[in-house]
């Protein structure tokens, strides 16, 4: 099954929401621009507006009615934005370049204060076009009964406010097809990165997993969903190579125990048939054989379930009490062996973990070392914390050690060096080890031991490092 319908149509969604969203926030940037200009130019005109009528009711406080008339006639004669009327106590105009009182007299006189009006003047352009501008004034009663109008022709804001509003109509349409530009390459590279997402996961089902998702190296959502996609197919590859190779050595290193298993079975029979010799000696031969296959089995079965869903259950516990209790258990076989064993082992060393796993992964180590180290040599167990923090276990002894091109290679299932093919074994000791670790967020450590030890090979140091449990 490919990619589902949606995906495929996300670019074009993706193309419409990007489109409106860019529109949306441009819209309202335009309309910020737009009313704090025409808020701008009204303060503007109602600033000059006060200025100009302080300083004229200035003119009539301290030097009366005649001046300000005077003030008023140089005004209108030199022209400009300006509106003014002067009305006597009659309420007849006395000098001004407007022909009507925009306000109401009787109740701008009852009120006394000065008021704010809005109205539209009528004039006519020198080619004698009747022109409507908008107009904004105030009037303030004088002393005496006069009254003072002063205004300001404010058609020119206007008139800016009109080129500004298509200035931004313009501005928005490039908007709109920068938005568009931009919403479409988008949707490109989200298609053509989708494109190659389903073809990968195409070639998978097609079972074809050595293919990889294309990484553009853009540092986006997409490159490290198939960055995650890649790191999936690796493990997955990885899973599957080692499913095939331990179906493998299955078949191969359980040939020779069966074989040997039928034909013992066999002579026994043969040979109780004729009298020749007991069958029940032949019988628990081959039961060991039975016990070592069951045992096989049973650690490949563990390794699984380790891989699979972690370690099972972990609780706290102290991993210097489990490390001396495992020193008690192997000291007598090293004895046997005349292997000097020692232990150096830490207290309060917690973690968190399943004790059973823990107790079989040391196990495995402590019996490889003695396994391998020839009678008069070493082997030493520590249990200690690291200096990061990190809790290890370490197993070190003096056998021949493991070749360093081939310590990646020894913790794999079934994997047995040459010199290890006279010991009985299946190769799976290491490979529980590293699979405990794994599932305890832990890791093994392979390195050369302490060196040559009594003519002895150059040993072997195994770490299983394990993090400290959690500060709560």
């Amino acid at each position: 099954m490919r990619l589902p319908s949606l995906l495929r149509r996300t670019p074009f969604r993706l193309t419409l929401l990007f489109l409106a969203l860019f529109v949306a926030a441009a819209g309202a940037i335009l309309a910020y621009v737009y009313f704090a200009s025409a808020s701008e130019a009204q303060t503007r005109a109602r600033t000059d507006v006060e200025t100009e009528l302080a300083a004229l009711t200035a003119v009539h406080r301290t030097r009366g009615i005649d001046a300000l008339n005077q003030a008023l006639v140089e005004r209108t004669i030199r022209g400009g934005p300006y509106l003014y009327l002067l009305t006597g106590p009659d309420g007849k105009i006395v000098t001004g370049n407007l022909s009507v009182m925009p306000f109401d007299l009787k109740e701008a006189r009852r009120t006394g204060t000065g008021e704010w009006s809005t109205f539209r003047l009528t004039s006519t352009d020198p080619d004698g076009r009747v022109q409507t501008r908008r107009s904004i004034g105030v009037i303030m009663p004088l002393a005496g009964g006069d009254t003072l109008f002063v205004g300001e022709d404010i058609g020119g804001i206007e008139e800016y406010l009109s080129r500004l509003t298509q200035a931004l109509w313009g501005a928005m349409a490039l908007v709109m097809l920068l938005g568009l530009a931009g919403g479409l390459y988008i949707s490109r590279q989200v298609e053509s990165a989708m494109a190659g997402l389903n073809r990968v996961v195409q070639a998978v089902q097609d079972g074809d997993l050595k293919v990889r998702a294309p990484i553009r190296n853009s540092g986006d959502e997409l490159d490290e969903l198939g960055q995650g996609l890649n790191v999936m197919l690796d493990r997955l590859e990885g899973s599957m190579a080692s499913i095939r190779h331990a179906g493998d050595a299955i078949a191969h290193d359980l040939r020779s125990p069966l074989t040997r298993m039928r034909a013992k079975l066999e002579v026994a029979l043969i040979d109780a048939e004729a009298g020749k010799i007991d069958g029940v000696d032949a019988l628990g031969i081959a039961l060991d054989e039975a016990d070592h296959l069951l045992k096989t089995f049973n650690t490949v079965l563990a390794i699984a379930r380790l891989q699979a869903g972690g370690a099972p259950d972990p609780k706290p516990m102290d991993a210097g009490e489990l490390a001396a209790d495992m020193a008690e258990l192997y000291e007598p076989a090293a004895e046997d062996k005349s292997i000097d064993f020692s232990s150096e082992v830490e207290t309060g060393l917690m973690i968190e973990g399943n004790q059973p796993f823990l107790a079989q992964a040391l196990a495995n180590l402590i019996d490889n070392a003695i396994k391998y180290t020839p009678a008069g040599g070493a082997v030493k167990l520590r249990a200690r914390r690291r200096s990061s923090g990190e809790i290890e276990y370490s197993v070190t002894d003096t056998g021949p050690g493991v070749p360093e091109e081939d310590r990646e290679r020894v913790v794999q299932r079934f994997v047995r060096l040459d010199n290890s093919r006279t010991e009985p074994g299946s190769g799976l000791g290491l490979s529980l080890v590293t699979a405990v670790a794994e599932a305890h967020g832990g890791r093994v450590v392979l390195d050369e031991g302490p060196g040559a030890y009594g003519g002895f090979g150059p040993g072997l140091r195994v770490a299983l490092v394990l993090p400290p449990a959690s500060q709560n």
